[in-house]
């Protein structure tokens, strides 16, 4: 895998959710490729942004705070640039079902905002969006490959899969280059830690570096596959540099498959010590959880030779010594 780095070189780049997990780390990658970034992000409490995340590149950056629904703001934002990494949404499966108009708002009506501000005023940006696994469902053979069926399970994946079609419609019709990547479970430093709303992962960072259990939901013996954030913004860059990803829809996975009760075990180990406890479902989440899921991640490899890098247990050795740094300002 060699993302080329003359690639973004003094050019124009725009991350929507810029202030997010993976928006920040990825902003640090364009950056030292020679990038001009400019990072949006709207920093509703509930969502990932942090402005903490962005403290060490804050004069390197050009920053705006504001609403991807605001199509003047975006007017003004999109004209100029040449690759766009639509990074903005709301993750919380939870949330969804329980306030769903939020979520139809954010991954949805947002995006399909963005794309029109995109059509009349630089209808040749590259755009990268981030879509999710969610959209699959409870899988019906494994591992999950990108002809698998799409049977959302909540509103969020309902949402997800409306903005995914979104870029697909208006590249295959307005030729806008778009190119959408299905993330699996994403985790690192600069993750929201606070509570679930990210990924389970990361509360159970913040957890254990408390001294307190680790919650596994049901008997643990769910199946999942994860990425560390940097193999992730490796895939970001390709998609958004290689030629052939252009219409083209991408799972990411990982190369470790393991169960819940297994990852549990290993974040105790890597962390020296702790705990895990498993406790039942609440209804509402028995409801729309998956079981077992574990994307194939072939048709990236084979067409844009990506493949992740770090093993999970270093990348959980980061983000334990990353929240062992900064948790303060992640969960006060």
């Amino acid at each position: 895998m060699s993302t080329c780095e003359d690639s973004f070189r003094n050019r124009n780049v725009l991350i929507t959710g810029g202030i997010g997990f993976i928006g920040s780390t990825l902003a640090r990658r364009l950056l030292d490729m020679g990038a001009n970034v400019t990072l949006v992000d709207s920093l509703i409490p509930q969502y990932g942004g942090n402005l903490f995340n962005i403290e060490d590149i804050r004069d390197r950056v050009r920053v705006n705070i504001s609403d991807v629904r605001e199509p003047y703001a975006m007017q003004h934002l999109v004209r100029g640039q040449a690759v766009l990494f639509n990074l903005a949404g709301q993750t919380s499966h939870l949330d969804s079902m329980r306030e769903p108009e939020p979520d139809l708002e954010i991954n949805c009506k947002a995006q399909l905002s963005i794309l029109e501000t995109c059509r009349h005023v630089n209808p040749g940006i590259r755009i990268v969006f981030a879509g999710t696994r969610q959209i699959y469902g409870r899988p019906d053979y494994l591992p999950v490959d990108e002809s698998h069926p799409i049977r959302p399970v909540d509103v969020n994946g309902i949402n997800k899969t409306a903005g995914e079609w979104y870029h697909l419609l208006y590249g295959a019709t307005y030729g806008m280059p778009c190119c959408v990547l299905r993330l699996t479970n994403t985790y690192g430093p600069r993750m929201r830690v606070r509570d679930a709303r990210q990924t389970f992962l990361g509360i159970w960072l913040r957890l254990i570096i408390q001294g307190r259990p680790i919650q596994v939901f049901g008997d643990g013996t769910q199946r999942r596959d994860f990425n560390y954030v940097d193999d992730v913004v490796e895939a970001l860059l390709l998609a958004a540099s290689c030629q052939q990803a252009v219409g083209q829809v991408y799972n990411l996975g990982g190369a470790e498959v393991v169960s819940l009760k297994n990852l549990a075990a290993l974040l105790v180990e890597v962390n020296g010590g702790g705990r895990y406890e498993l406790v039942p479902f609440s209804e509402e989440m028995r409801k729309i959880d998956i079981g077992d899921y574990y994307g194939s991640f072939r048709k990236i490899e084979t067409e844009l030779g990506w493949r992740p890098r770090v093993s999970l247990r270093e990348g959980l050795q980061r983000s334990l010594d990353y929240y062992r740094r900064h948790g303060k300002e992640y969960w006060e």
